[in-house]
């Protein structure tokens, strides 16, 4: 019992910092980036390049995926959205798949359909609570999110840029006539959630170390589902809905079915959002007409 826990709060760890990723761009930008999930991806294989072919140790090759993705992200958002700034949703969302599905093909003509063993990253011992064993991975996981959330936490309610964000989410125009650079700002969000992103690779691919193209797909949608339960646009909510997605999807699987827990997590959401449609966090915006 306490296992499952355990291992659901990893889980749903993995799931919190890549649904910051997709919440803080979303609060700011108000698009929802689908490629999101390939970034993780893309972040999984640069690990992997740094340690299997440079012979790189753990903390350089996390490094240099993190700094790849960050700069992959300010190239996605230069080229696909900037230019859809005030582009219908519709649009924005096409040009999202369109870059998922290029990061994807990409990532196949590079390193082929064939699955990549992920080598392991974490060589310490784990830790017993009780009758559980927590596995290094999982302690890891677990402590990133926790050190990630307080960081932009701390982040966006402190410092300068944090707060040009705040102001650029509640009014483009507004943050604009007061002296803030919002094509900046923008693309320092996407920069961010890119790097979390392959934080999140790394973690997510030492957990269950196999690596293909589509590695970063299902838990990308599943981030994203845990970014609106639990409230999308808030930090917290991420968080809160990540490790409770993660928390029901190992319940599932243990007590239920293996092949229905996706179904499974899906109809939690959809309970939740009949009941509280913002999310379990999230607030209502009131438009002005």
């Amino acid at each position: 019992m306490l296992t499952y826990l355990i291992n659901g709060i990893s889980l749903g760890s993995v799931y919190a910092i890549i649904a910051l990723g997709y919440t803080m761009v979303y609060g700011i930008a108000k698009m929802l980036n689908f490629a999101h999930g390939d970034v993780i991806m893309v972040g999984g294989y640069m690990a992997f390049c740094a340690t299997s072919y440079l012979g790189w140790p753990a903390v350089p090759s996390v490094l240099f995926s993190v700094f790849v993705c960050t700069i992959l992200g300010i190239v996605i958002e230069k080229l696909a959205y900037k230019p859809l700034r005030n582009a219908t949703s519709l649009a924005v969302l096409i040009t999202a798949i369109g870059v998922s599905y290029f990061l994807q093909n990409a990532a196949l003509l590079i390193w082929t359909s064939n699955p990549k063993a992920f080598p392991n990253l974490v060589n310490f011992p784990g830790i017993t609570i009780g009758s559980a064993q927590v596995s290094s991975v999982a302690l890891v996981t677990i402590i990133a999110c926790i050190v990630i959330m307080v960081a932009l936490t701390l982040f966006t309610g402190k410092t300068k840029m944090g707060k040009a964000m705040r102001a650029v989410s509640e009014d483009k125009g507004a943050a604009q006539l007061m002296g803030i650079n919002v094509n900046g700002t923008i693309s320092l969000t996407f920069a961010i959630g890119s790097g979390l992103a392959a934080i999140a690779g790394v973690l997510l691919c030492s957990a269950y170390p196999t690596l293909m193209p589509t590695t970063g797909s299902m838990p990308g949608i599943k981030a994203f589902t845990a970014a609106v339960f639990g409230g999308i646009g808030s930090i917290p909510g991420a968080m809160l809905g990540g490790i409770l997605l993660g928390i029901i999807e190992i319940y599932a699987k243990a007590y239920i079915s293996t092949q229905l827990s996706d179904a499974i997590v899906f109809a939690v959401l959809i309970i939740v959002l009949i009941v509280k449609p913002t999310g379990l966090l999230g607030k209502k915006i009131k438009e002005k007409v």
